[in-house]
């Protein structure tokens, strides 16, 4: 989910016709129905595994200010309602136990989490609990990797981190670095998550040099 609504992209149409054709290909034991998914199948080997990771993506102030990317204003420069995304991602949840979510930007998270009552709180817990909501790099923000200080990259990630904690104990402590919408990478932030315990790194934007080799080499 992301702060913004486009038109779908041809990247996007082409996953959906891959898992048309995946739907298509499932065996018969997965009972697919018209309107219903399932995710007892696991990997195949012989056909095309495709991973559709629903996640955040919420600029903590960029076209708007905060305030007005949380609470859906000023929808004329850009249409984002943060808050709504996460009721929306909530009830989507506890409909459907098969349903996972994770969530990235604690600057937002932590805000509505505030305004809640302590039932949506415990509900809350408990699907984060039961891993059907994950928090993944779960710094204050998903911060640039070129202009900021070491410690200020520090500083943003312990405060996320904290508040996880705080609310949800030691189960809710991400594994993942999320940096999917840098303009360049910077070898501190691998670093910078090899020392907080991650075991994995998801980014996006590679340089297209390195792209070009690894595509010929096949090492994508």
């Amino acid at each position: 989910v992301h702060g913004e609504f486009k038109s779908m992209s041809p990247t996007v149409c082409a996953v959906i016709v891959a898992l048309a054709v995946l739907a298509a290909a499932a065996p018969s034991r997965l009972k697919l129905t018209p309107g219903h998914y399932t995710t007892a199948g696991g990997p195949r080997n012989d056909i095309l595994n495709v991973h559709v990771v629903p996640h955040t993506h919420d600029d903590v102030g960029w076209l708007k200010t905060v305030d007005e990317y949380y609470m859906g204003a000023n929808n004329s420069i850009q249409n984002a309602g943060v808050q709504y995304i996460i009721d929306s991602v909530v009830q989507s949840l506890v409909a459907n136990p098969d349903r996972k979510f994770i969530y990235v930007e604690i600057a937002f998270f932590s805000r509505w989490w505030y305004e809640q009552e302590e039932t949506m709180k415990d509900l809350v817990r408990s699907l984060v609990h039961s891993g059907q909501l994950e928090f993944i790099n779960a710094g204050w923000c998903m911060s640039d990797e070129a202009t900021p200080y070491y410690v200020d990259m520090i500083d943003q990630q312990t405060l996320g981190h904290q508040f996880l904690l705080r609310e949800f104990g030691p189960s809710a402590t991400p594994h993942t670095g999320w940096q999917i919408d840098p303009f360049g990478h910077s070898s501190f932030m691998a670093t910078l998550y090899a020392l907080m315990g991650f075991n994995s790194w998801f980014f996006g934007r590679i340089d297209y040099q390195d792209m070009l080799v690894r595509e010929a080499a096949l090492t994508l």
